[in-house]
């Protein structure tokens, strides 16, 4: 699991100071992977765009008053949403967590629409994302443009991210092998970047997001 553009999230009723350690598929469809042992913590990060203060019709990820999954955890409620008091941006999520709703309990008295990852804030690795997308535009914005070649350069051809939060398996990756970020794409290491203290990872393939598709 890799957060792109991280939101805090606190379970102001799960303890303070705990970590459980979850076990968490490697693959959903391919249990010959195995499982992998993941740190659950009362402070997490979420993507940004998992959660609308405003929710749109057809948008069934986080927000006020709702419920979702946290991947291999536990169903969790948006309580109150926290501002910064100079800019108004969200800064965190104050969320409470039912226990009895732990991934693989065998828990079904009520349902979610949604499932979305997550990364323990206290256990995370910060990493540098670097997102490659076509160079140019699309064709139909290329005949708009007036075919000066800056306008048809495609504005997030690269895109770098550089604090994404992983979980901490990533800290020790292998050279040349491929990992999948939940949600995001492939990716693998950049060796000539990446340092003794800071990871960078790019995106061989996107995988396709359909609430983007939708809203699209």
């Amino acid at each position: 699991m890799a957060v792109l553009d991280p939101i805090k999230v606190i379970i102001t009723n799960y303890p303070e100071k705990q970590t459980e350690m979850l076990s968490i598929k490697n693959n959903e469809v391919n249990e010959v992977m195995g499982i992998r042992e993941v740190p659950f913590s009362r402070e997490l990060y979420i993507e940004r765009e998992d959660f609308m203060e405003v929710p749109v019709t057809g948008f069934h990820r986080l927000f006020p008053g709702s419920e979702v999954r946290l991947k291999g955890a536990y169903f969790i409620k948006c309580e109150q949403v926290v501002k910064d008091s100079f800019t108004g941006e969200i800064t965190e999520l104050h969320c409470t967590y039912d226990p009895l709703t732990k991934s693989g309990s065998g828990f079904n008295a009520r349902k979610v629409k949604s499932t979305i990852h997550w990364v323990s804030a206290a256990h995370g690795v910060t990493a540098e994302i670097h997102l490659y997308d076509k160079l140019l535009k699309e064709k139909s914005m290329i005949l708009e443009s007036d075919n000066k070649w800056e306008d048809m350069m495609n504005p997030e051809s690269f895109v770098k991210v550089k604090e994404a939060i992983l979980e901490p398996c990533m800290k020790n990756v292998s050279l040349g092998e491929t990992y999948q970020f939940i949600r995001h794409g492939y990716y693998c290491l950049d060796t000539r970047y990446t340092t003794e203290n800071k990871q960078v990872f790019n995106r061989i393939v996107s995988l396709k997001d359909s609430w983007k598709k939708a809203k699209g």
